[in-house]
């Protein structure tokens, strides 16, 4: 931890002696680095553990030790020798603890005991496994109405623990699966399905070898999946168009020095990722694929008057697309002056962009949740789909769509049933599996779930994983929201603020960590698999001995609770818990897709997931791929922020030093920020116009108009390269502004990168 605050320098690239450094640090503050090296030597190796540090994919998921400064910090993170014992809950109430920072939190170490909250003590007390499974049980089952209970997924969760919890809640009697992925991509998920018939992308790694052209919308690769990086450097090499739209500029889709090329870290050398760089408006990357798209259509009209080779694939779109007529309508309807306005670019610029895409025979097309948190993110990534569908750039090799997942197994946990929104045909295998029927009404996602327990309809909340309370929005209504619940219970490795809003019970289980051994009664080591961004399944089996030996992994955490509240008349928890084939087995009799799944999984690398899209097998109503013709929206909200001179358009997102709500250091060297997190990043004529200087102090202040005062208070301005009219900072700690009644249409996903603010000076 960096002890001095201060705005420096930031990195001339990512990767090289930077990350290095970081990982030295991580390492040895884990308090066992030679061990830490070991435990990476085994990452994504055939008989090792799943890097959980992001979801890209791995070429044959054996590379060793490739200094990603993701991976090591997870891994360090998750094999560090500091523990929260029963003890350390002895000497501290859940108020003291309320007021530590999430890095302090966290860093205090591994969860070793399962512990009960004390509300006379104020204070977790230790508690043995059966007695919390017995009570946790019987607080379910007094609830009444199983739909009074929320059921929350976090991406770190393994197929085998994600297919038990639906199996179970389903049995339970309700469908209310709030998930993360309902916080990131689901909007990929909603407008694939709509365009593709798939809520998924279309490639394998290997088609980022073979694309002429890879269009990064919306990500930041740097810091959240450091090892796309290497993918794009090596595209820039041999020739290929890397094209960036993204709002600030960032090291790593500008430069990355590989800290395995010894000759290159010799010579303080690095190679570019990019070949192209655009910086959109917050909220303008569907006007730029419009006018694109407008630019396509008006090559294509020019090339069939002067008897030249078709822009567009006719072919394609006759056999395989649905209403491109329609859709031609829409854009020859848009004007370029809402183009230019609602991106931000020049019609130059987006010509030139145009120009590269035409260029390119095989193009790929990549976004994460710079394009997500919108309320029109949905058409947003629609109108991605309309321009690769123009050209036939999806179900071909080295060309098609690529949204990339954070959490290691956000994709996979949705793959085998964590769906609030359950499939029919998922629904109906379960039922003739387990011989009872399923419930069929469509359950909470992650807002529908906030608003049940703020109207008092929701008094349960079970998280499986991750910080529900300071990854989701509006984060002092959700603090007070689950502080009023009648049960509490958080499965996790480490403390977190979640757990310092006990309901009137509340329990946390500790768990083991994906490096961990898990073994059954019989002693034989047990694998569990994840799935990554380019639908691979993989197994993963821990290595290190665990933290505590009273820890229990996810299955039998899950198991145990399920055993306890639905007994074992028709699904027996203790068989399913011992032994990890048996419930693959059963994944495999309910999801075809995951046929002969003991077998293909303990194959190198794992399996592929059948890709309807990806062989040009449309699963939608019209049995073909469809267009979108929707139109622009009247106004984005950077538009409205612009309406008073003294308002600004916030996206929330991550530093460099930190992993979803983990904050693991206090630095982002790659934007030259050091000791803190409470910053805002603003174009310099913008801090000027506030009448302020660099490092000034503000509160920030949400401008969502539902009487709800929201301030984020403190906040140090760091002038920075960004649009004018746009703001940025880090979550969770600006998670304060984030509405959560304002999100995506059809998504429901919370409109983090769109959030209108104004700001407060301090007395400097």
């Amino acid at each position: 931890m960096t002890k001095k605050k201060h705005i420096g320098k930031s990195s001339n690239a990512a990767g090289g002696w930077g990350a290095l450094k970081s990982v030295g640090r991580q390492l040895m503050g884990s308090g066992k680095p030679l061990s830490g090296a070991k435990t990476m030597l085994k990452a994504n190796q055939p008989d090792g553990f799943d890097c959980p540090g992001c979801a890209w994919g791995d070429p044959e998921h054996g590379s060793s030790f490739e200094f990603c400064e993701n991976g090591v910090k997870a891994v360090a993170w998750e094999a560090t020798k500091a523990r929260v014992t029963p003890e350390f809950f002895a000497q501290h109430t859940v108020t003291e603890l309320r007021g530590w920072t999430d890095y302090d939190l966290e860093h205090q170490g591994r969860l070793t005991h399962p512990v009960r909250y004390n509300p006379k003590t104020d204070k977790y007390e230790k508690v043995d496994w059966d007695t919390a499974f017995a009570e946790i049980g019987a607080s379910l089952n007094a609830l009444g109405d199983p739909n009074r209970a929320e059921f929350y997924t976090s991406g770190r969760a393994s197929n085998e623990a994600a297919f038990l919890y639906q199996m179970f809640v389903r049995l339970y009697g309700t469908n209310n699966f709030p998930d993360c992925s309902n916080m990131c991509h689901e909007a990929s998920g909603v407008a694939l399905n709509e365009s593709i018939g798939i809520g998924k992308g279309t490639v394998l790694l290997e088609d980022f070898e073979k694309a002429d052209a890879i269009f990064v919308v919306g990500q930041n690769p740097g810091t959240n999946h450091p090892r796309m990086l290497a993918d794009l450097r090596k595209a820039t090499q041999r020739g290929a168009r890397v094209v960036v739209f993204n709002t600030l500029k960032e090291k790593g889709l500008h430069r990355f020095a590989d800290p395995q090329n010894k000759l290159e870290m010799i010579r303080g050398g690095s190679e570019a990722t990019s070949t192209d760089y655009y910086r959109p408006r917050l909220g303008g990357d569907m006007a730029i694929f419009r006018g694109m798209a407008k630019v396509l259509l008006a090559a294509d009209d020019a090339a069939k008057a002067q008897g030249k080779t078709p822009v567009l694939d006719h072919a394609f779109i006759a056999e395989h697309a649905h209403g491109f007529d329609a859709y031609r309508a829409v854009v020859n309807q848009t004007s370029w002056t809402q183009v230019e306005e609602q991106s931000g670019l020049t019609r130059t610029q987006i010509e030139e962009a145009a120009a590269i895409y035409m260029a390119a025979d095989r193009v790929i097309t990549t976004w994460a949740m710079g394009v997500t948190q919108h309320k029109h993110s949905v058409p947003m990534i629609r109108e991605i789909t309309n321009v690769m569908l123009m050209r036939g750039n999806i179900g071909r090799p080295g060309a098609g769509l690529c949204p990339v997942r954070g959490h290691s197994n956000v994709q996979g946990d949705r793959t085998v049933g964590i769906n609030e929104k359950a499939p029919a045909p998922l629904l109906d295998a379960m039922e003739r599996e387990l011989g009872v029927p399923m419930p069929r009404d469509p359950g909470h996602n992650v807002l529908h779930a906030i608003g049940a327990m703020l109207n008092g309809q929701a008094k349960a909340f079970i998280g499986l994983g991750g910080n529900f309370a300071r990854a989701t929005p509006d984060s002092k209504l959700i603090a007070q929201a689950l502080g009023e619940l009648d049960l509490t219970v958080n499965v996790a490795t480490k403390l977190n603020h979640g757990h310092l809003l006990p309901g009137k019970k509340s329990f946390i289980l500790p768990c083991l960590g994906r490096t961990e051994i898990d073994r059954n009664s019989a002693g034989v080591r047990q694998i569990v698999t994840v799935e990554d961004s380019m639908s691979m399944v993989h197994g993963s089996g821990g290595i290190n001995l665990p933290a505590s030996k009273e820890l229990k992994s996810e299955v039998r955490i899950v198991a145990g609770i399920a055993k306890a509240t639905v007994g074992s008349d028709v699904v027996d928890w203790d068989a399913l818990a011992e032994d990890n084939d048996k419930i693959r087995d059963l994944i495999a009799r309910v999801l075809p897709a995951f046929a002969n799944y003991n077998e293909a999984v303990r194959k190198p690398r794992g399996f592929h997931l059948y890709n309807s899209a990806a062989v040009r097998d449309w699963k939608t109503p019209t049995g073909r791929a469809n267009f979108s013709a929707t139109d622009l929206p009247d106004q984005t909200e950077w538009q409205r922020a612009q309406s008073d001179d003294q308002t600004f358009v916030l996206q929330t997102f991550r530093s460099h030093d930190q992993y979803n709500t983990t904050v693991y250091g206090m630095d982002d060297r790659y934007r030259g920020v050091y000791g803190e997190r409470q910053v805002v990043f603003m174009h310099p004529k913008d801090v000027a116009q506030l009448g302020a200087a660099a490092g000034d102090r503000v509160n920030v202040v949400g401008c969502h108009d539902d009487g709800i005062e929201r301030i984020a208070q403190s906040f140090r301005l760091v002038p920075y390269d960004i649009p004018r009219g746009c703001v940025a900072g880090y979550y969770p700690e600006l998670n304060v502004l984030v509405p959560y009644q304002s999100f995506g249409d059809k998504s429901f996903t919370p409109a983090s990168k769109s959030v209108v603010v104004r700001f407060e000076l301090q007395e400097q």
